[in-house]
């Protein structure tokens, strides 16, 4: 799971030099950015996502359709109620899936 969540945060902060520039406190992250976001920081904010709810000894794969599914269904979640933290919206989520 570290392999993945360091490769998720090298490629977050190899997107841009202002992307570098920027702090993004996942914590406080809202719905409404989530989905404002371009496709390019969605994915990355689903790789991080995906290993920050992983189980410890689940193996570190990354499943692009187990993202696609999950990506839509946070961003359903998002657009019903935009003002939610991310992070409360996604866990339900990710515990299903």
């Amino acid at each position: 799971m570290n392999r993945l969540v360091i490769a998720a945060l090298a490629a977050l902060m190899l997107t841009s030099a202002s992307a570098q520039a920027q702090k993004l406190d996942l914590n406080v992250i809202t719905c409404k950015q989530f989905v404002d976001y371009d496709k390019e920081n969605i994915g990355l904010l689903l790789m991080w996502m995906d290993a920050y709810f992983r189980d410890e000894d689940e193996p570190a794969v990354i499943d692009f359709e187990r993202m696609k599914t999950i990506g839509g269904k946070l961003g359903e979640a998002c657009r019903k109620d935009p003002g939610l933290s991310l992070v409360t919206v996604a866990e339900p989520i990710y515990d299903e899936n």
